[in-house]
């Protein structure tokens, strides 16, 4: 296994376990509400922005237990987001992560609760994390809801885009918002628990925006490119929503060309930090060559 592999390995499993002390036991009531948020919770997942607050972390030398609570809280941001984006008033999907979408398998009412539930505990899980000061914590507090926030107007704009002829500079902007935000925030907030120079911050961000686009672009191709099965959720869906998407403006060869120009300038981006950033070298690797 790889040293990413052996790094990703383990924060998926500290992350799963810091998510385990978080989340309510199915056992407390409303009982039905915390199945199904432990149901889409633990389905399994790449733990992708979890990981990157902890690879942030890594590289600057900060205390492993000042980046959990945080780290598990973007999950259950992101996760928030999956069960909410699954409703059938928005993607309707019924597979997530391989198994029955939240709704699907619960009901609407319950998904959407759990969705909410979810925002909640992730602002609950860093308020309370009393091994960061009280100014880190509202930093990050401050950041995560924009970033949510813009998160939610990029699904907005996705969702109006849909069928419609819209420009590249458009495009760009639903996926720095979709899924960019987030993953910037993931990013930032590792250099922010490690009281990082401003100059270091503006470097990590250059990267993580693109690392962002990145993702998105290789999430548009996985679409286009691979199976159902392969995925864990339906494959095909861009096509059938009519949504705007790289493959559809560039063609697949054009996509993955623009997909590595901007991996180029993700990791151009980490030149400007003076410590070894190796691991978030491969990251950005894994995540122009990732096939789910």
């Amino acid at each position: 296994m790889s040293e990413l592999g052996k790094f990703w390995e383990r924060a998926s499993q500290i992350v799963n376990d810091t998510l385990d002390e978080l989340i309510p036991s199915e056992e407390e009531e409303p009982k039905r509400l915390h199945a199904a948020i432990r149901w889409s919770v633990f389905a399994g997942g790449k733990r992708f922005r979890p990981t990157l607050v902890l690879a942030v972390g890594h590289v600057f030398g900060v205390e492993e237990k000042k980046l959990l609570r945080t780290a598990a809280a973007v999950e259950m941001i992101h996760t928030y987001s999956l069960i909410h984006d699954d409703l059938p008033a928005m993607d309707n999907d019924q597979v997530r992560r391989g198994r029955a979408t939240c709704h699907v398998k619960f009901d609407e009412a319950t998904a959407i609760l759990a969705g909410d539930r979810l925002q909640v505990l992730a602002f609950e899980a860093i308020a309370d994390d009393e091994s960061l000061s009280y100014e880190t914590r509202t930093k990050l507090i401050a950041e995560l809801a924009k970033s949510a926030a813009q998160m939610a107007n990029g699904q907005q704009m996705d969702l109006e885009a849909e069928g419609k002829r819209i420009s590249l500079e458009e495009l760009e902007k639903i996926h720095r918002n979709k899924t960019g935000a987030m993953i910037s925030f993931s990013a930032r907030a590792g250099a922010i628990i490690a009281n990082a120079s401003e100059q270091e911050l503006k470097a990590i961000t250059e990267y993580a925006s693109n690392l962002g686009l990145l993702f998105q672009i290789t999430d548009d191709l996985l679409d286009v490119t691979q199976t159902s099965e392969n995925l864990g959720k339906t494959a095909g869906k861009d096509l059938v929503a009519e949504k705007a998407t790289y493959p559809m403006f560039y063609g697949i060869d054009g996509a993955l060309e623009s997909a590595k120009q901007v991996h180029r300038e993700s990791i151009s981006a980490l030149k400007k930090i003076s410590k070894d950033t190796c691991l978030l070298v491969e990251i950005a690797d894994f995540v122009l060559t990732r096939k789910k």
